[in-house]
């Protein structure tokens, strides 16, 4: 699939499609040709989780990456897909000037939006014990700097907050209405317990739409989309869904040719046949092109 949509397109899309009000479904893809299928599959748009792609680095979720890591990894499922995308940028690789390098770098790249978060750097993964925040000073700081630091408007800033888990529901709140004074365009509510919990947390931001976070083996339950859009959320992302599913597979699939010394069915049949990922990465629309104007 080759991308005919400009970044500023997709950005415009994903505002109005905001403002429709219907509960939208962000996938997440840790590389290029996931965000293909997550686009043939019919979804909203894409998602890229820190966590997702520190793991496909052999790295925990702890603030390893850089910057340039991810902008670079921005840029390549940007080019492959006429989905909005929005970033996990955690904390902004630093203090409020990095948030606003980084809003310049991602936005360059082409994405729709990213997240911060409110803890402090380096950071750990939302759903584990033992999460320190900076305070509400600070990260407003960052979402001033982020915000001032965009070019096109409708590139989304989108706080995340980490506070519920560390501080409790009302102080995450609290945090969420300074967020939402400072100029953030979204509310990211980290590692709530339960759909009344979203629920509440979407009528106290309001009229900001909330983004919920639908990780498997989390502190969140795992909530259907008529359940999210019940509790009021605007946003789903299912950010590291995709790489567990691919590292099963891949866990299964070598463990059968380790034990039967070849790829016998029925591993063969759980493969995608060789016709349908060349369809996907538009093999021959690039043979096309080359005959065009080389005649190769």
């Amino acid at each position: 699939m080759l991308c005919n949509t400009t970044a500023t397109d997709k950005r415009s899309a994903l505002r109005r499609a905001l403002e429709n009000k219907k509960l939208l479904r962000f996938p997440g893809a840790f590389m290029p040709l996931a965000a293909i299928a997550i686009e043939e599959a019919g979804f909203d748009g894409i998602y890229l989780s820190g966590g997702a792609f520190s793991a496909s680095l052999g790295l925990p979720d702890i603030g390893l990456t850089t910057l340039d890591e991810v902008a670079t990894l921005t840029r390549r499922i940007s080019d492959v897909t006429n989905l909005p995308l929005i970033v996990d940028a955690d904390t902004g690789f630093g203090g409020p000037i990095n948030a606003a390098r980084s809003v310049i770098e991602i936005e360059n790249a082409g994405a729709a939006g990213l997240h911060l978060e409110d803890q402090i750097h380096p950071k750990r993964c939302g759903h584990l014990e033992g999460k320190e925040l900076v305070s509400t000073t600070e990260m407003v700081q960052r979402i001033h700097a982020a915000v001032g630091a965009r070019v096109d408007k409708n590139f989304l800033i989108i706080a995340r907050t980490d506070a519920t888990a560390v501080e409790g529901f009302d102080a995450a709140v609290a945090r969420a209405r300074h967020y939402i004074a400072a100029g953030a365009d979204m509310i990211f509510a980290e590692a709530l317990i339960s759909a009344i919990e979203f629920k509440n947390f979407a009528e106290a931001i309001a009229p900001t739409p909330l983004l919920a976070n639908m990780t498997e083996f989390g502190k969140s339950p795992v909530l259907s989309v008529d359940e999210l859009q019940t509790a009021g959320a605007a946003l789903v992302i299912y950010p590291v869904t995709t790489l567990r599913i691919a590292m099963q597979a891949i866990i299964n699939g070598i463990n059968h040719i380790k034990m039967h010394g070849k790829q016998t069915d029925p591993l063969i049949e759980t493969m995608q046949p060789r016709k349908d990922l060349y369809r996907m990465i538009a093999y021959q629309d690039y043979v096309d092109l080359d005959k065009k104007i080389a005649g190769y």
